[in-house]
């Protein structure tokens, strides 16, 4: 199978740098074999294919399929290395393009525009209203899109493309403008911008407001703060981490944001304290580390005490891209007095939706109000042993009789605590302060994590770390940038199901319509057969990592055509 594997891809080397007709049935040959060889076959195929991809960039399609490709022997394993930079740097090029064809696109009249693999001549004359000689390239920059969105979000997966792409703060600020602005139009660069974001920035300056403590930190893999929150305190709180006051995260929810999927029995996470940037400015969970500000050179997080105790769901935002964060130092006493000096004062910066804190005539603080059991919400021990069940009796393991069957009959409390620990009999919810941050409509146990919003710079012009490219007689950077596309927003979770009766559960209807009226079976009726087993389905069926890289686009690369039909005749020869 590897001689077969390495023949196949020595051909797609062969017809790309020719441009042969044979090119596009030599690509599909590598997508179907490399999954039956091995990582290190695929890093050495990767590698001869960097300068080939290089030397094939003003060849559109080929250069945009072969993105997609290397990609795909990404996902299946191999390390990008210098692949994965000359992509990103061919986004840059005709991402630029597609930006200035979505530009030129809304001053011609706007509307819905043309999907990438279906823009044809009619649209390229309508952009060169606005874009005269350049509307070619603009127009061939939007038809390749798609191909390296995905291409590049197989490439920052990978670390060490995100560590190179940190090392360079012109280029990443101008791709982040680009995929930006492509975000708007195109879902692919959703995530990219995400990603982007994710390879910002590495490390951070942490002050524990209890402690009076400093820390330096450095991470990687965080797609959100939630992460970045759950494992500070795996790695700062109490004896296994370094004794910073506080309760330590359930195992379960730190494997969930290093590399293991989320426990559908302790998925819900509580937080521990309030995300604040060492200018005073409230970051919360839903940021992203790169929002945390920089000062003299450092960014600066500042764990204040919670104002409002707010739990989210396990796990990481990118599910497959594993998580990792160390405390590289302990500040000295003086350092971190230094850095005191020079923060807001404790209790200035309160969470967004925290009450607000109440004053009496004379100006002095109310202690705060006290409704009956949740009054003493902050004093009570969250531990497991403050679980308002009995303790089971010797020889009886699973517990009293009316404590299992209240387990049996009341799923709320897989819910409300589901890792035994936290906030018992939901008292939080009794008060009222407590958010738990999910996607409309539950999910069911074990699924993946939807994204949450994704957080973005500020509108920007455009770039020159790419060239210019504009308007004819224009300058390159008056491309306005419009707002990304946003997810479905988040709400609360829904309350608990009310207890079921015993007994079995109804029919669900068909989803095309009511189940009809069964007749009532005799009683010496035999049992029906078991269900025929389920069919594996041909997704089932695809090789690792096809759910996050698909195969070669529809209608691109089923054919010889390297660019649109009505610029480059298709050359004569067999097709696929």
């Amino acid at each position: 199978m590897t001689e077969e594997f390495r023949a196949a891809f020595q051909r797609v080397l062969d017809t790309a740098a020719s441009q042969a007709p044979e090119f596009s049935s030599a690509v599909h040959d590598v997508f179907r074999l490399s999954s039956q060889v091995s990582k290190d076959e695929l890093a050495t195929a990767l590698e001869a294919l960097a300068p080939v991809l290089g030397e094939c960039e003003s060849v559109a399609g080929v250069a945009a399929d072969l993105a997609v490709l290397a990609g795909a022997l990404v996902e299946s394993g191999a390390p990008a290395g210098q692949v994965g930079l000359e992509v990103l740097r061919q986004l840059g090029s005709y991402g630029q393009a597609a930006v200035a064809f979505m530009h030129a696109w809304d001053k011609t009249g706007g509307g819905a525009l043309p999907a990438p693999a279906a823009v044809t001549e009619a649209e390229e004359k309508r952009v060169e209203e606005v874009l005269g000689d350049n509307a070619p390239l603009a127009t061939v920059g939007w038809w390749t899109s798609q191909r390296y969105g995905l291409a590049a979000k197989a490439m920052l997966g990978d670390p060490g493309v995100r560590t190179a792409v940190r090392g360079d703060a012109s280029a990443l600020e101008g791709l982040g403008q680009i995929v930006r602005a492509l975000s708007t139009q195109l879902s692919e660069f959703v995530e990219v911008h995400e990603l982007l974001r994710m390879a910002e920035t590495s490390r951070a300056l942490v002050l524990d407001r209890a402690s009076w403590r400093g820390f330096r930190v450095r991470f990687d893999g965080m797609g959100d703060n939630f992460q970045l929150h759950t494992l500070l305190a795996d790695a700062l709180i109490g004896k296994e981490g370094h004794r910073v006051p506080g309760t330590r995260p359930d195992p379960r929810w730190t494997a969930a944001c290093l590399n293991a999927p989320a426990d559908p029995l302790a998925d819900v996470v509580r937080g521990e304290w309030d995300l604040v940037g060492g200018d005073g400015t409230w970051l919360g969970n839903e940021a992203v580390p790169a929002d945390i500000p920089v000062i003299d050179g450092e960014r600066v997080l500042v764990l204040e005490p919670q104002t409002l105790a707010h739990s989210w769901r396990a796990g990481r935002r990118h599910p497959h891209i594993p998580g990792s964060l160390e405390v590289l130092e302990e500040l000295h006493p003086d350092e971190a007095a230094a850095w005191w000096s020079r923060m807001h004062p404790a209790g200035s910066v309160r969470h967004p939706l925290a009450p607000p804190i109440e004053h009496d005539d004379t100006g002095s603080q109310l202690a705060p109000r006290h409704f009956g059991v949740a009054a003493h919400f902050a004093e009570v021990d969250s531990g497991p042993l403050s679980a308002p069940f009995e303790s089971p009796a010797p020889g009886d393991e699973d517990g009293p009789k009316e404590t299992r069957e209240s387990w049996e009959h009341e799923e709320a409390w897989a819910t409300e605590d589901p890792g035994g620990i936290g906030d018992p009999g939901g008292i939080g919810e009794a008060l009222g302060t407590e958010e738990i941050w999910e996607p409309q409509g539950l999910r069911e146990p074990g699924e993946p994590l939807p994204f949450r919003e994704p957080r973005g710079p500020g509108n920007a012009s455009g770039s020159a770390a790419f060239g210019g490219f504009g308007e004819p007689g224009g300058e390159a950077g008056g491309v306005p940038v419009p707002e990304p596309l946003a997810p479905e927003p988040w709400g609360a979770v829904s309350e608990p199901a009310a207890p079921e009766p015993v007994g079995p559960e109804p029919l669900a209807p068909e989803p095309w319509g009511p189940v009809p009226d069964q007749p009532e079976p005799h009683p010496w009726a035999a049992e029906p057969p078991p269900p025929a087993p389920k069919p594996v389905t041909a997704d089932e069926e695809r090789p690792p990592g096809a759910h996050l890289l698909p195969p070669m686009p529809p209608d691109v690369s089923e054919s010889c055509r390297w660019a649109p039909s009505w610029r480059w005749p298709v050359p004569p020869g067999p097709r696929d």
